[in-house]
């Protein structure tokens, strides 16, 4: 039973992984977005971008088993286009957990843009840089202490995904059951020693990352302007 609970800190970790770096393309540019640019909708698409920080995981995870599930829109086209099912595949894990942390990624990459002093970016505008080479070369070197703390919260908060991550891919032992389900399967199956084993495992990773995080910005995370 140990080796399973190897191998589910691994899928665990894969699972994590996956759904940040979906996170950090997306958050971060939709957060860019968001610091830079007035439109109308804006505070109610914030507040829906928002949503999966507040809403029950198992509310999020019955949307997404509407959205992908074979019935779904989105999960008949890829069946029919590309034969790709995502229930009951770690995929749909990462998808699951991508959408429930997304949230730390916008909110702190949002309040690390938005924090900057504006005469860094209208200095390089002086100079004739293009806005491209503004973002990567001023914007973001300025801001990654903010979007960073965000990633690695959101890496934990992925890690710990539990109520969507159930609902969309189930527990099968060695293909989706992350530590979390596989917690809540030992305990459901009265195997105290190994829940408590993997518990231990899953703080450590978890208290591992929140260190990190608090080194790069205390008090700042979740704040935004």
């Amino acid at each position: 039973m140990m080796d399973e609970a190897w191998i589910a800190l691994r899928l665990t970790l894969k699972v994590a992984g996956f759904a940040t770096l979906i996170n950090v393309f997306i958050g971060i540019g939709i957060a860019y977005v968001f610091a830079r640019k007035n439109f109308w909708g804006k505070e109610v698409l914030d507040a829906v971008l928002t949503l999966p920080m507040v809403m029950p995981p198992t509310v999020l995870g019955y949307y997404l088993l509407v959205l992908i599930g074979r019935n779904g829109p989105i999960g008949q086209f890829l069946k029919q286009t590309f034969d790709i099912n995502l229930i009951f595949t770690w995929q749909g894990a990462v998808i699951a957990a991508a959408i429930v942390s997304f949230p730390l990624v916008f909110k702190a990459a949002r309040a690390a843009f938005e924090s900057l002093e504006p005469q860094y970016e209208q200095a390089a505008r002086v100079l004739g840089i293009s806005e491209t080479a503004l973002f990567f070369r001023v914007t973001l070197p300025l801001a990654w202490r903010g979007i960073l703390s965000g990633v690695l919260l959101s890496f934990a908060r992925s890690s710990g995904e539990f109520g969507a991550t159930l609902m969309v891919a189930g527990s099968i032992p060695g293909q989706t059951q992350t530590l979390s389900i596989a917690v809540y399967e030992a305990v459901q199956a009265g195997q105290d020693d190994v829940a408590h084993f993997l518990v231990l495992l899953t703080s450590v990773v978890c208290m591992s990352v929140l260190l990190v995080s608090g080194k790069l910005l205390p008090g700042r995370v979740l704040d935004s302007k």
